[in-house]
């Protein structure tokens, strides 16, 4: 081993390599408002003032409603808390009539809702397994048992919890609760084919997402490959959306599209329809829980 004199006295020096040792503390800001000379400057000079260094910024000028979206990525090796953080940028915030958000680098905790269809669910947990899927897995829950076996094999808690007509309500309530008691921030719809209640969806508003194949025509009900495959689709897609009270018409996060032909039989188009299918669900939560995802009315900003 080589020593290298840095001119420093052993205390200074051990001080100043624990401090390079250090993680950084790192944040996200995002912000929407309207349009407005100063907005990116009061921004940056705020962080600039406390110490922090931006790692990552990005902004979209939305023209046509006159609305800025932003989102930034900054950190520091010292300590400083999202609370004063957030303190501090609320008279900037009020200048500008901002609606803001500051974010610390805790995951977010992920609750993922099946059915009998479990591809979906398979690419998210290796996704998280593989550390890509930019949030954790915390619990899956299902309206059947079929998908246990491969819950518990990646270690996450299974919960089976039956619906019908009748239980419902009392399912939907207990879903409540688990989300409660788990501390969930994202429940993800990884072909739950359950329609949610009015009252449920609501209490879930920014933080469900939902998977839906899409097709142009779209295809309702059951069998939809096979409807595809009747009327000669030449497109295979999915999308993936923010659960809201009006069915598979929430705002879009992410949508993918596989160009097939009449070669491809009920079978395969399904087989295509899930890969689709998996890749917008990743990325949506992905984006989701990497604070990339901005609301806009009916609508989204996706900071990629």
């Amino acid at each position: 081993m080589t020593l290298v004199d840095t001119g420093l006295a052993p205390n200074t020096q051990a001080q100043s390599l624990a401090v390079a040792d250090k993680p950084a503390q790192k944040f996200v800001l995002t912000l929407s408002c309207g349009e407005r000379a100063g907005i990116v400057q009061a921004v940056t000079t705020f962080l600039f003032e406390r110490g922090f260094n931006i790692d990552e910024h990005q902004q979209f000028d939305d023209g046509l409603r006159q609305t800025l979206h932003l989102r930034t990525a900054f950190s520091r090796s010292s300590a400083y808390s999202r609370d004063k953080l957030e303190e501090e940028f609320r008279p900037i915030a009020d200048r500008f009539g901002m609606k803001f958000e500051v974010h610390d680098q805790t995951k977010q905790r992920v609750l993922v809702m099946v059915s009998k269809f479990g591809h979906c669910l398979n690419d998210l947990i290796f996704r998280w397994r593989g550390g890509s899927l930019g949030g954790d897995l915390v619990l899956v829950v299902s309206n059947h048992e079929t998908h246990r076996a491969m819950a518990e094999a990646a270690g996450l808690p299974f919960v089976h919890i039956p619906v019908t007509s009748e239980t419902k309500a009392d399912a939907e309530r207990q879903l409540l609760d688990l989300i409660d008691e788990h501390n969930i921030d994202l429940v993800v719809l990884a072909r739950y084919m359950q329609v949610l209640s009015n009252d449920l969806c609501r209490a879930l508003e920014g933080r469900a997402i939902n998977i839906h194949h899409s097709f142009l025509p779209g295809f309702k009900g059951a069998r939809p490959y096979h409807q595809a495959y009747d009327r000669g689709v030449k497109l295979v897609g999915a999308t993936a959306h923010y659960v809201t009270a009006d069915l598979d018409e929430g705002p879009i996060i992410e949508q993918e599209v596989i160009r097939v032909d009449h070669t491809y039989g009920p079978t395969t188009l399904s087989t295509v329809g899930q890969d689709a299918e998996a890749l917008a669900l990743s990325r949506a939560v992905r984006w989701h829980c990497e604070r990339r995802v901005l609301l806009d009315q009916t609508s989204t900003v996706v900071f990629r």
